[in-house]
């Protein structure tokens, strides 16, 4: 196995020269458990990122009812947020666990990127299954599926004036063709890495602020099981990165 990996093609850094990024995903904790710890660094470098969420996260506590839920797992994402220096969080209220992809979710997201106006644009994982190191196979949810191809979509969407005209008309966004970048997280096929050492720490204290969603996870000791689970995903990177704990992205250029 590690041979394999030792075989595989060297991860190129990503991009530095930027100054602000739009992370789209569809859960409170997608972004912790996928790539908090390059976050951290950028802002730490001076760049803008901030956070687009598809859902609130309702359906995620089966003990906690999803109206109760939303304002639960909305409070610890912010709270997350702000551990590594992200203070503007955005919901766009699309029903956890049947988001659609379709032509409103490529909208509401088109409308994100032409109001802040990202250079690059991060997501989640928009393929069938988690494979190879991250995960070994296991089938990908429908709502991280639908919100990183319309991620995907969605940057091509917000430059172009002639989709979407009513972003124009009636909210006043003028096309934005400024995205030079789409960088997915945990994705089986990456092509670039950044590295992880820097905000590693944090990215950890970040995850343990979802706190209940934890709890109702897992029976393990919550500190134990964010520290392994980052740590490890960190340094499965290691021998890609000329041996840096690092985080992964597949990087899709504009």
């Amino acid at each position: 196995m590690t041979e394999q990996r030792d075989q595989q093609p060297s991860l190129e850094p990503m991009p530095t020269d930027w100054r602000r990024a739009l992370a789209v995903v569809a859960h409170p904790d997608d972004l912790e458990y996928g790539c908090a710890a390059a976050v951290a660094d950028w802002t730490d470098g001076g760049r803008e990122v901030v956070y687009l969420l598809a859902t609130r996260g309702e359906a995620g506590i089966d003990s906690v009812a999803p109206d109760a839920c939303a304002s639960l797992r909305e409070a610890e994402q912010r709270a997350s947020a702000a551990v590594v220096g992200v203070s503007a969080v955005e919901f766009l209220d699309h029903r956890d666990g049947v988001v659609e992809y379709g032509l409103g979710l490529r909208r509401d997201i088109a409308a994100a990127i032409r109001r802040h106006r990202p250079e690059l644009v991060i997501t989640l994982n928009h393929r069938d299954t988690w494979g190879g190191d991250q995960g070994g196979g296991y089938w990908n949810t429908p709502d991280h599926k639908a919100v990183g191809r319309a991620t995907l979509d969605a940057a091509a969407d917000a430059g172009n004036r002639w989709i979407f005209p009513e972003l124009i008309s009636e909210q006043g966004l003028e096309p934005w063709d400024g995205v030079r970048w789409v960088a997915v997280a945990g994705t089986s096929t990456p092509t670039h890495a950044a590295d992880a050492g820097p905000g590693l720490e944090r990215s950890v204290l970040s995850l343990l602020e979802h706190k209940a969603y934890i709890a109702a996870l897992t029976d393990q000791d919550p500190e134990e099981y964010v520290r392994t689970f980052l740590t490890g995903n960190a340094e499965r990177v290691a021998p890609r990165f000329g041996g840096r704990p690092a985080v992964a992205f597949e990087v899709f250029p504009r």
